[in-house]
């Protein structure tokens, strides 16, 4: 009888043998992100972002230098606190302007597919899709009056709610009702205006907004006098609403705006009186540089090549000569020269 220190006996060999071993424990994952898959992950999301900025049109804001219109009017542009207000107010009232871009831009995703040029927009080409859109517009809407509710005033607050409100309002039914779509986005142009003086506590004045209010009636008319001028003829190229306006009328509301915003600022500009122990009255010789500039920027209206008031104000060199004298005029009256 073999001892048991000899080794396990035949039958155990051959038990052992014949029992299937288990299987190995299969690799651990290698929890390294590959640097191919960083590398999409990282264009993915820099495309993203790139097109919602694009979708904000950043072009569009320049409009809201606007929102030192009243200080600048007030002659309270020259301290910190006034400058970090109002930065923290351009800011805020391009955010508003982004949230109402993006979700125009979400709500109309299938039209704008079916347009020749807004086809190229991100939400229609697919570069933002349709709920980010919507999700990024809709934080933006509601974090900038937040935010003017904590760093500013309650009021300041309201006027961006107001300002949202009314943009989405537009964004849905106002811009197909004839008259009220001037009327609104005017009114956008004078809460950018007037936002800046709600913030420091600023009194507006009443020629202040007359001239204001008619001066952004005359860019938002010669803005649609030009689109319908070069759209005639080709019908459904561009927004239906032009197609019951006549040129002839806007023609109308552009020159009378312009002549009402002329007369508010000679008005405002005279009741001033003499600029104290100024040299010249330069808050009466600016009334010169003023009307000049709506007298330029009128040629375009005429010519019908208004319809990129940005473009017209940025890249036309006489008028930007005309601003800056303009500027040079008025900021001599603030400081009393």
């Amino acid at each position: 009888m073999p001892d048991a220190s000899d080794g396990p006996s035949e039958a155990t060999a051959l038990l052992t043998r014949d029992t299937p071993r288990p299987a190995p424990p299969p690799p651990e994952p290698d929890r390294r992100r590959r640097p191919g898959t960083f590398r999409r992950a990282h264009a993915v999301a820099a495309a993203l972002v790139v097109g919602l900025i694009r979708t904000a049109r950043p072009r569009q804001w320049v409009k809201n230098v606007l929102v030192i219109a009243a200080p600048a009017a007030a002659g309270e542009l020259f301290s910190w606190h006034a400058a970090r207000q109002l930065a923290l107010i351009f800011a805020l009232f391009t955010a508003c302007a982004a949230a109402v871009y993006l979700i125009n831009d979400a709500r109309d995703a299938d039209a704008d597919r079916a347009h020749p040029v807004k086809r190229h927009r991100p939400v229609a080409a697919g570069q933002v899709s349709v709920p980010v859109a919507y999700a990024v517009g809709g934080t933006l809407a509601v974090l900038a009056p937040a935010v003017a509710a904590v760093l500013c005033t309650p009021m300041t607050a309201a006027l961006l709610t107001a300002y949202v409100g009314m943009q989405l309002a537009y964004c849905l039914s106002l811009k197909h009702v004839l008259v009220v779509d001037l009327a609104v986005v005017t009114t956008g142009f004078v809460m950018r205006a007037m936002i800046g003086g709600i913030a420091l506590g600023i009194p507006l004045s009443r020629w202040f907004l007359i001239t204001t209010g008619f001066g952004a009636l005359f860019m938002v008319a010669a803005k649609r006098y030009s689109e319908a001028v070069q759209m005639e003829g080709r019908a459904g190229a561009t927004r239906a609403l032009l197609t019951e306006y006549t040129t002839g009328y806007l023609r109308f509301v552009w020159q009378l705006a312009a002549g009402v915003a002329v007369l508010g600022y000679c008005l405002w500009a005279l009741e001033s009186g003499t600029a104290g122990s100024g040299l010249l009255p330069w808050r009466q010789l600016s009334m010169v540089a003023f009307t000049l500039a709506v007298l330029r920027y009128a040629v375009f209206a005429d010519r019908g090549t208004a319809g990129e008031p940005e473009d017209v104000v940025l890249h036309d060199r006489a008028l930007a000569c005309i601003g800056l004298l303009w500027v040079a005029m008025y900021g001599l009256a603030v400081v009393n020269l």
